[in-house]
């Protein structure tokens, strides 16, 4: 870690010692606007392939979102779906190898990253936006995401018709909202169970539902879709351990892959990793 991130760090667990003591309501509210801001990464000049791309976009909750799409025409459409903090750029490699296979390839820019308007996002205004994605563009054949958009994307499966041949690739996705929320607290220092009580009922009073139903493994079982998840045994972010409770329920539409030495983010630019998605899908 760099010496300017241990300062933030260092800087946002003294702000948020002194919320706990003048409010706990307070410090979780803090808490759960920061672990719905991105941290957007510095941009690469764009990819070429999005001179080429038709421009997207439509209003959701009153932000306008944009997006891309590709080899407009063609009968079976994939949606490309990348996570927290990152954008649609970062999968340019996948688009020319979907298009070469005759699909049609569209990719949004979530609210608050990337082109999109927006400061914070959540897991139920992501799934917002691939239903709204669905509705205007659909159907969708085959869906690719990575991280925060694997929950998202199961939340608007489960309320979205398909079935066996409907394809989704999940790269090392964020399981268990429950387990990112303890790293968010673990990152902060955030020792309190009183904060961590007022976080829960602040999802609770948003969504209607507790913390833990935000969960891949929960919303599989009402999911048909064929399924290829990627996971990584290093990975630092969306922990191995969520995705094995998954595999152990022996969905029999899932198929795993477990890589080694890839982490979080070089799983999705590997080259076997890309043949094995662009195969399955």
């Amino acid at each position: 870690m760099k010496l300017k991130q241990k300062l933030a760090i260092g800087y946002i667990r003294l702000k948020f010692r002194l919320f706990t003591i003048i409010s706990k309501r307070m410090a979780a509210e803090k808490a759960f606007e920061l672990f719905c801001t991105p941290f957007m990464q510095t941009e690469s000049k764009t990819p070429a392939i999005f001179g080429q791309a038709e421009s997207l976009q439509f209003e959701l909750n009153g932000l306008k979102v944009n997006g891309f799409r590709w080899n407009f025409g063609q009968p079976h459409t994939i949606l490309i779906l990348h996570g927290f903090g990152s954008s649609a750029h970062k999968f340019h490699a996948y688009i020319a190898p979907l298009m070469a296979k005759g699909y049609q390839v569209i990719a949004f820019d979530a609210p608050a990253h990337g082109s999109s308007e927006g400061v914070t996002i959540n897991a139920v205004q992501y799934s917002e936006m691939i239903e709204k994605v669905v509705q205007l563009y659909g159907p969708i054949k085959g869906y690719l995401a990575h991280s925060f958009a694997g929950i998202a994307l199961s939340l608007a499966i489960e309320k979205t018709m398909h079935n066996l041949d409907t394809h989704i690739v999940l790269i090392a996705p964020a399981t268990e909202t429950a387990t990112a929320v303890d790293a968010a607290f673990t990152m902060l220092n955030i020792q309190n169970t009183a904060v961590r009580r007022e976080f829960d009922n602040i999802i609770f009073e948003k969504s209607g539902h507790p913390t833990e139903w935000f969960s891949i493994k929960r919303a599989m079982r009402q999911i048909s879709a064929s399924v290829l998840w990627i996971h990584d045994e290093n990975d630092d972010i969306t922990p191995l351990a969520d995705a094995l409770q998954v595999k152990e329920e022996h969905f029999p539409n899932i198929r795993f892959i477990i890589t080694k030495g890839l982490g979080h983010k070089k799983i999705y630019r590997d080259t076997t990793v890309k043949k094995e998605i662009i195969d399955f899908l």
